[in-house]
């Protein structure tokens, strides 16, 4: 399954750093998604993009996780070449990750 089949995502950008927002569709997922999204997978998905660390922050109360990635929009939105690697597309790309041992209820 792919990880938009049960959360929803949140996206911004300042200068080279992405911030993405992901949050879980039903607050009965949200302890499965803390044990398997973590910071380092969701760094290996955006190999190749983020240059720079990633950092999660969990958020409990709001069924959510905060991911902010560093060196991950190549130099800053108006510096980069690239065409709208901005955080909206990251976070698109952050859903589409196969999320392993998941089952929906």
């Amino acid at each position: 399954m792919l990880l938009r089949d049960i959360a929803h995502s949140r996206a911004g950008d300042k200068g080279d750093i992405s911030t993405i927002s992901v949050i879980v569709n039903h607050p009965d997922d949200y302890p499965l998604l803390e044990r398997w999204l973590t910071a380092e997978r969701v760094r290996q998905h955006f190999s190749g993009i983020v240059h720079g660390d990633v950092v999660r922050y969990a958020l409990p109360q709001l069924h959510a996780f905060n991911f902010v990635m560093q060196q991950a929009l190549g130099g800053g939105v108006t510096r980069s070449l690239a065409l709208d690697a901005h955080g909206k597309c990251l976070s698109g790309v952050m859903l589409g990750m196969v999320v392993d041992g998941f089952r929906i209820a």
